[in-house]
């Protein structure tokens, strides 16, 4: 992340995900609330973002893209119920960020079945990566 404007929009873009399914869930806003932390964003600015519009940024590093549409898909898993909503939108998101279909389909797969509902990092970059070849 280049700005502190860009870690904002990247949880803006989280949160408005986050509700996809018409509520934010407790476990969601704890990790909304762990990747801001982690983003040394304030706690202040952190609760504003739930008040605003969600404005669609262009994120330029394709590790960066990986990384986003990773952190969306542990959102998506965090409440333990995975709606249609938010597995059509996590797609539509991936296709939008200029990620491969194939690749998304495979990582949502394979958190799908891990007991975690994680991926190591090595497998989501060499199934991203595979797609370049």
């Amino acid at each position: 992340m280049d700005t502190y404007e860009d870690k904002l929009a990247l949880l803006t873009e989280m949160i408005a995900f986050s509700v996809i399914d018409g509520r934010l869930h407790e476990r969601e806003y704890i990790f909304l609330s762990m990747i801001a932390q982690e983003l040394q964003v304030k706690r202040e600015d952190f609760n504003a973002l739930f008040h605003q519009e969600n404005y669609p940024t262009v994120i330029k590093s394709e590790f960066e893209r990986i990384q986003q549409f990773y952190r969306l898909a542990l959102l998506m898993h965090c409440d333990g119920v995975l709606h249609e909503r938010e597995h059509n939108k996590i797609h539509e998101i991936g296709i939008n960020m200029g990620l491969n279909p194939h690749a998304i389909k495979r990582v949502l797969k394979a958190m799908e079945s891990s007991p975690t509902k994680m991926v190591s990092p090595e497998f989501l970059l060499e199934v991203f990566q595979e797609q370049l070849n």
